[in-house]
């Protein structure tokens, strides 16, 4: 019985080490982002594609798959062949969905693995140049005045809409959500003034404030981002512990031999590093973590719980 072991143990390992060996030489590698083009998600994957071609050797695809806030694209990347050769650039609802989402074609603990986290950032609650909301204040002015106030997000279950949810009861606030299929999209009604609030990323959000298009009114972290110094936290505002922090990271189908996720990493955290690089994302409001997938993990999971709660307290439903 322990050849017999011995024997199956080799089966299964000898085709895997074969395929570690062998990566990233086969084919080009498939970057499936999550979310539409045009969004914060598609905006990072881009950042990251040259550079990451050229340490891995290889050419990098980036495939939009948007719908259902990340789940298709996810659920795409979790049925892949578990050759390495497709990974998924995922976005905070990442870890919203697994307790929004009753009927996913995956299992987000078991059928992925996750290879790092590539940033974290604020968010921003904005309004388009001609808005009436100067302040914060002037939109709880309006809440209170039973006046119809609504601000749009990237979708349902997405940290925007789970951060606003908790503010409106935490303030007692009356405003109507707005979900959005991305960043894009919610962005190109925002500007134009088609919804009046928008809760997006500094990354989102912040070329459009440079281009004086939009007015922050404050934003989600903890402490005033350094790229919009000048924009109050809800902290301040009298909101004590408010506190809500977009995120991206790569996944991969857990099948996936670990050699392969060790040497997606470490390629991924070489180009984090790149000066150049961090300066890109940096002036995007996106502070760089990187580290490894042991780290990737837990702070997921973490996420996972944090977020569970707010979607079961408040009933959120997916569109």
């Amino acid at each position: 019985m322990k050849k017999l072991r011995t024997f199956f143990t080799l089966v299964t390992f000898v085709p895997l080490l074969v395929i570690a060996q062998a990566w990233p030489g086969k084919q080009p590698i498939k970057l499936v982002v999550v979310f539409p083009a045009g969004g914060s998600v598609d905006q990072v994957a881009r950042v990251l594609q040259v550079p990451l071609q050229q340490v891995l050797g290889q050419i990098v695809i980036v495939d939009n798959k948007g719908g259902a806030s990340g789940a298709i694209g996810t659920a795409q990347v979790a049925q892949a062949p578990a050759d390495g050769y497709t990974f998924g650039v995922v976005f905070d609802t990442h870890a919203v969905n697994p307790s929004l989402i009753s009927n996913m074609s995956f299992d987000t603990r078991k059928d992925l693995t996750d290879v790092v986290i590539i940033g974290k950032s604020g968010m921003v609650l904005a309004t388009y140049a001609g808005s009436d909301y100067k302040t914060f204040a002037d939109v709880v002015a309006a809440s209170k005045a039973k006046k119809n106030v609504s601000y749009g997000s990237i979708g349902s279950g997405s940290l925007g809409h789970l951060a606003m949810t908790l503010l409106g009861k935490s303030g007692g606030f009356d405003w109507q959500h707005i979900p959005y299929k991305g960043g894009g999209p919610l962005m190109n009604d925002a500007i134009a003034g088609h919804v009046p609030l928008s809760i997006g990323t500094v990354f989102l959000t912040k070329p459009h404030i440079d281009s004086k298009r939009m007015r922050p009114l404050a934003v989600t972290s903890s402490k005033r981002s350094p790229d919009l110094p000048n924009v109050p936290t809800f902290v301040e505002l009298g909101y004590a512990g408010f506190e809500a922090q977009a995120w991206w990271g790569v996944v991969v189908s857990s099948k996936t031999p670990p050699e392969i996720v060790r040497q997606m990493n470490e390629a991924i955290n070489k180009v984090l590093k790149d000066p150049a690089i961090a300066k890109k994302l940096d002036e995007q409001g996106i502070d760089i973590v990187g580290g490894t997938s042991a780290q990737a993990k837990a702070f997921i999971e973490s996420q996972m719980m944090i977020w569970d709660k707010v979607v079961k307290d408040n009933n959120i439903k997916a569109d």
